[in-house]
């Protein structure tokens, strides 16, 4: 059996990365990452350091003509500035509406094209690092239980029955995820989450926030920080 893991580069998909090549080998797991258009190269770096510290092969995924003309922050060409803000402090903003640096549709584009890259590659199980925190008051609504719910039947449906959807995440906090990463000797040190693309993390922004509380809850420093 082989495995696909949508990579990013951050925290959450490395621990998927981790589980998969703990389940079913290095030769039989690969990995792809996507290109969005996103304001920095950092996190598609970061998938490449922790790809090739499990010695699988990545392939990297142009989709960023899908969302010219966006306004999401994340973007490069968005007019938007990243918010500084805690999630709870944005979604007391949006009306109960998705953040700003919520990226139109991404998960679904995204295991809509793994499962095309899986298919080809005769992969039958695609992981991906959804979880509750992302989840949580709608702030991003294709990180909950529901769509995951929702898009791993359409896949496998879509698939003949060949694909199936994988998010060993999604009822649980980040914190959970880095201390089953930690048991698994997960290479933190080479991941990226920051939504700044600059030479350190902001420490200011919302995934950097929950970043470090996420290590802090574990008990220990962030190793992307060590030596600094």
């Amino acid at each position: 059996m082989k495995a696909l893991v949508l990579l990013s580069g951050g925290v959450d998909s490395a621990t998927c990365l981790g589980l998969a090549v703990r389940e079913y080998g290095a030769a039989e797991v690969s990995a792809l990452s996507v290109y969005y258009g996103q304001t920095h190269s950092k996190e598609l770096d970061a998938a490449k350091k922790v790809a090739d510290f499990y010695g699988v092969v990545l392939k990297r995924l142009d989709l960023s003509v899908i969302f010219e003309g966006s306004d999401c922050s994340l973007l490069a060409e968005s007019p938007n500035d990243i918010p500084l803000q805690s999630y709870t402090e944005q979604l007391s903003l949006t009306g109960g509406k998705p953040v700003s640096t919520y990226v139109p549709f991404r998960n679904g584009l995204f295991l809509s094209a793994a499962a095309s890259v899986a298919l080809s590659r005769g992969c039958e199980v695609i992981y991906y690092g959804a979880h509750g925190d992302d989840a949580a008051g709608n702030a991003y609504p294709d990180c909950s239980e529901k769509f995951n719910s929702a898009m791993s039947e359409a896949i496998y449906i879509g698939s003949g029955e060949q694909i199936k959807i994988f998010a060993p995440f999604v009822n649980l906090n980040k914190s959970q995820i880095i201390k089953k990463g930690l048991e698994l000797g997960v290479p933190y040190k080479y991941t990226w989450s920051c939504y700044s693309g600059g030479g350190k993390p902001c420490g200011v922004c919302a995934t950097c926030r929950d970043r470090a509380a996420a290590f802090k809850a574990n008990g220990i420093e962030d190793p992307a920080l060590e030596g600094e």
